[in-house]
């Protein structure tokens, strides 16, 4: 292999390197072996311009070029001249694709589908693009070092977003293969220079060639790669910013102690909300045969400043095996001990472990601390739930409406705590919970009056699309536009109670999901919810729910209840089934692997008719999609080849007639003829056509004469044809050097004195390619002549008659 080829296949292999750090963005990840395969497309091609050879910018022009139409036949082919010739549609539905794959990073959790064909584009375009420009600098402009910059992009961007996964791993590969192109660029460039000196061998007879340096350099890239990771691993780190959703685990301590702050996990329950396409989520199994209460939370959120609810700093301990009595829960209210099993899926990751409320005890593996105010469980040292399966024993809680209703006053602590209300907070609050409660006469029917303002009779619209919205009015505008998702509602009503007098906070979690046949529940992202929680002495932390559409209200909260829900009043989540279903709504619930199955409903019955996939045996689909594209592609460049076809065989012709040569006495004939030869046709395509009848010596005159080339072109033209004449009529001739820098003199005296149209005419359609014309026409007379010549002659014997 040359040293260009080699560098040319370092530049693939380190560009694929870099681009593994994108592998826990996205999922399948054979993703990888499609972007290699293009690559390498690529790779081909600009190895096929190189040796040619193109010009430089033709070269990254004609891998440019293959590139769109590799992803014109992949993304964009309807909209494409043939499937194959990208057009304005074309780039218009590329546009298209680019801002879907901006929403669908938005919406989804890491790792995103790749089902997506927005974000699909983005993964294997943004490659092919770093692997352009890797090829361009390393191979093509010989310049190994700056292309470190491009391969360092992308790694940054897939590490930004990647949280953590194993970031250490990732630059260990990217750096590897930037070394490996540094070692191979480094290699090529010390062949040039000829044998290199490495130092006596070490077993006699045996030439040790050009190891030293090449050592040297291996040793240094290994020790800079190791210093880069122990720096990396010893500093200290920039952690827990707002969109760091798992957190970095707790403080100080030595396991059985410490606090945590966390984050404040409502700033993705809106895009939740939104997706697109309803994730699972958990997966859970239930001893309860009612499952319409089944809410999962996360995390509580009681410190409210004016502006937003978050969690508070709380201390936290070891787990412990079994939980205490939650607070203010009495001996008289009925309750039933239920387990259950909960399976996270491998893309989700929480740092507080969805639980049922309230927890009486947690098998689960993995480091996780104990929250005992709101009796949650969170992951030390950036523990999550990704991928994990745990069970949960928690009490099915039944309070009475009249134990509710005879609640005496709340501890003064917890009063004092949880009833805190900013002095920002607009007035109308408080105005607007003592009109709506004025009938009340306990703290239990302002609750319940409180849930049915929002829920029922006060006018409010449920509505994801509205902001969440975190300022001093936040809650006041909601009062006033009566439009907004749980958020608002949970907000709103846990501040209005708390104006009340009444022990309040947010509980964040998952409302209940779909029943499966299998007896489990399905909890997807659209389940997300939160919900307000209100403190009554006797019973403890009780669930309300305001927002309409959305969970279910409790049986304690309907008037005259006798433990059962009111079907009246019910309202179940988004999504879910008063039955068991098979499976989930083929558009909301399919997940991105089913529909690669084809295992998901079809949305029409056109699409389920189409046979094994549908489409012609043309499309770009099916197994054998990599043999299709190599197929269309080479077509593409078969069909570009033919108008350019004049030129590259001109080109290449050129490159070989001035190209490597013998040096001895032997070769100088050749090689000095085949110079003049390329001056003589160099100068037909600007329009001087050969007279073969002239001396070197005169037609060397009328070139200089009729293509007005200035004193400095005109003397290496002299130069060449006092070699041939030297060649043709020296006793022995020798090599005259400097032949090939003399005829590229005159290709540029000829250039600069021409004008733009005859220098255009003399680059796509050169007059010396009538030379092929020529050699083809010689070849077929002497092929009928030899045929003629071996058919054999039939003669009447003599005497015969016809």
């Amino acid at each position: 292999m040359s040293g260009r080829g080699r560098l040319a296949l370092c530049a693939w292999a380190a560009t694929l390197m870099a681009a593994c750090a994108l592998l826990p963005l996205v999922e399948p990840v054979t993703w990888i072996v499609q972007a290699a395969f293009l690559l390498g497309v690529q790779t081909m091609v600009g190895a096929a311009a190189r040796r040619i050879p193109l010009a430089r910018p033709l070269t990254v022009a004609a891998q440019a070029l293959v590139t769109l139409v590799m992803l014109t036949l992949i993304f964009a082919r309807d909209h494409a001249f043939l499937g194959l010739v990208p057009g304005p549609g074309a780039f218009l539905h590329f546009g298209d694709l680019l801002r879907q794959g901006g929403d669908d990073i938005a919406r989804y959790a890491i790792p995103a589908p790749l089902a997506s064909d927005g974000i699909k584009l983005m993964v294997l375009g943004g490659v092919l693009i770093v692997g352009l420009v890797v090829d361009a600098l390393a191979v093509t402009f010989r310049s190994a070092a700056p292309a470190g910059l491009p391969l360092l992009a992308l790694y940054s961007v897939a590490a930004g977003l990647s949280e953590g996964h194993g970031d250490w791993l990732w630059f260990l590969v990217a750096a590897t293969g930037y070394l490996l192109l540094l070692l191979a660029e480094g290699r090529e460039r010390l062949s040039q220079w000829g044998r290199v000196f490495g130092g006596a061998s070490r077993s006699p007879g045996v030439d040790s060639g050009p190891v030293a340096p090449v050592r040297t350099g291996r040793r240094i890239g290994v020790a800079s790669l190791g210093i880069a990771l122990v720096v990396s691993a010893t500093l200290p780190s920039m952690n827990g910013g707002l969109l760091d959703t798992t957190g970095a685990g707790v403080g100080a301590g030595n396991g059985s102690g410490g606090t945590i702050s966390a984050v404040n996990p409502l700033l993705s329950l809106r895009d939740s909300l939104n997706v697109d396409e309803d994730r699972q989520v958990l997966s859970v199994q239930t001893q309860s045969n009612d499952t319409s209460d089944l809410y999962l939370r996360i995390v509580s959120l009681d410190d409210f400043d004016g502006r937003t609810w978050k969690p508070s700093k709380r201390s936290i301990g070891a787990v412990p095996k079994d939980f205490p009595t939650p607070i203010g829960l009495g001996a008289d209210v009925k309750r039933t001990e239920v387990e259950t099993t909960i399976s996270a899926a491998n893309w989700y990751e929480q740092s507080y472990l969805p639980m049922p409320y309230p927890p009486s005890g947690v098998q689960v593996r993995g480091n996780w601390r104990y929250e005992p105010e709101g009796m949650a469980l969170v992951g030390d040292h950036g523990q999550n739930t990704r991928g994990l399966t745990y069970d949960v024993k928690s009490l099915d809680v039944e309070p009475t409406a009249e134990q509710l209703a005879a609640a005496p006053a709340a501890p003064p602590a917890i009063e004092r705590e949880y009833t805190d209300l900013p002095d920002s907070l607009p007035a109308v609050v408080a105005r607007t919970a003592r009109e709506v409660t004025a009938d009340a006469k306990n703290p239990y029917e302002q609750a319940v009056d409180l849930q049915d303002y929002f829920a029922v009779n006060g006018g409010f619209e449920y509505d994801t699309q509205v902001e969440v919205g975190d300022g001093p009015n936040a809650i006041a505008n909601f009062l006033r536009d009566k439009q907004g998702f749980c958020v608002h509602f949970s907000f709103a009503m846990a501040a209005m109670a708390r104006s009340l007098g009444i022990p309040a906070r947010v509980a964040v979690g998952f409302a209940p999901g779909t029943p499966q046949a299998d007896g489990s529940v399905s909890v997807g992202l659209k389940d997300a919810h939160a919900w307000p929680e209100l403190y009554f002495e006797g019973v403890g932390w009780t669930r309300f729910e305001p927002t309409p559409t959305r969970g279910t209200v409790p049986s304690y909260t309907v008037p005259d209840a006798t433990g059962n829900v009111d079907p009246g009043v019910a309202r179940p989540s988004t999504g879910s089934s008063a039955a068991p279903s098979a499976s989930a709504s083929a558009s909301e619930s399919c997940a991105p692997q089913l529909r690669k199955l084809e295992a998901c409903d079809s949305a029409s019955p056109a699409a389920a008719a189409a046979p094994g996939g549908g489409g012609p045996w043309w499309a770009v689909q099916g197994q054998w999609w990599y043999l299709k594209l190599l197929f269309w592609v080479f077509v593409g460049l078969a069909v570009l080849s033919i108008p350019l076809a004049p030129m590259l065989w001109r080109l290449r012709t050129r490159s070989v007639r001035l190209g490597g040569h013998g040096r001895s006495d032997a070769d100088a004939a050749a090689h000095t003829l085949a110079a003049w030869q390329e001056l003589t046709d160099t100068a037909w395509d600007f329009g001087i056509p050969p007279d073969d009848s002239q001396t070197p010596r005169k037609a060397a005159a009328r070139i200089v004469r009729l293509g007005h080339l200035d004193p400095t072109a005109a003397a290496s033209v002299h130069r060449v044809a006092d070699a041939v004449e030297q060649v043709l009529y020296a006793p022995r001739p020798r090599p005259t050097a400097g032949l090939a820098q003399d005829v590229y003199q005159v290709i540029g005296g000829l250039r600069g004195s021409a004008g733009r149209a005859t220098q255009a005419r003399a680059l796509i359609a050169p007059r010396s390619t009538a030379r092929v014309a020529w050699v083809v026409s010689e070849w077929w007379a002497g092929l009928r002549t030899r045929a003629a010549a071996a058919r054999p002659t039939l003669r009447k014997p003599s005497g015969q008659q016809g």
